[in-house]
């Protein structure tokens, strides 16, 4: 995959996601979510932080602190925003070549954009489950991060505090959505 191509993944990714923000409504904040620890704002604050953690660490700046409030009164603003300067900071010269030290470990610029497209979409979809919505997910970038997630998680990590909980069966034929959240632990 060139490093175009891994981008438009990207920005695909975050245009799904945006939409299913978009959709949540004001009282769906407080709504359960697969991601059993944590309600939908909750969800939202996480990814948020996430995509702001990774623009610090390219541009070597401040990390946002955990547990602080990334949403304020306008959740979707924040997303965009954060969603906004994720894309520009990986779209920067020699980012997507240059090794970056983030939580999970050592990596390449590529395999960053990688973790962020797979958050997106699963915490996405975890945020379409818990307010009713389908999600406009894009089933080949879906396809290809659980592809390359299969590939390069060879060990998963597990207890308390793990990224993930162990997979969840979820039929061969479901959408590519659905199989990658299965994957990494969501009931769909």
């Amino acid at each position: 995959m060139s490093e175009a191509e891994l981008l438009a993944d990207l920005d695909r990714t975050l245009d799904a996601t945006e939409v299913v923000v978009g959709g949540v409504r004001a009282d769906q904040w407080t709504a359960a979510t697969p991601c059993t620890e944590l309600d939908a704002r909750g969800v939202l604050n996480h990814l948020v932080r996430g995509n702001l953690l990774f623009v610090a660490i390219i541009r070597d700046g401040p990390r946002p602190v955990p547990g602080e409030d990334h949403l304020g009164s306008d959740p979707l603003a924040a997303f965009q925003r954060a969603a906004a300067q994720l894309r520009e900071a990986f779209r920067g010269p020699g980012v997507l070549e240059s090794v970056y030290t983030a939580p999970f470990g050592t990596a390449p610029g590529t395999a960053m954009v990688h973790v962020r497209i797979v958050e997106n979409l699963v915490h996405g979809w975890d945020l379409a489950r818990a307010t009713g919505q389908t999600g406009p997910f894009p089933a080949d970038v879906a396809e290809r991060a659980l592809a390359r997630s299969r590939k390069n998680l060879t060990s998963r990590p597990e207890g308390p505090g793990a990224p993930f909980a162990a997979e969840v069966p979820v039929p061969p034929d479901a959408p590519a959505i659905d199989r990658l959240a299965g994957w990494l632990g969501r009931p769909a």
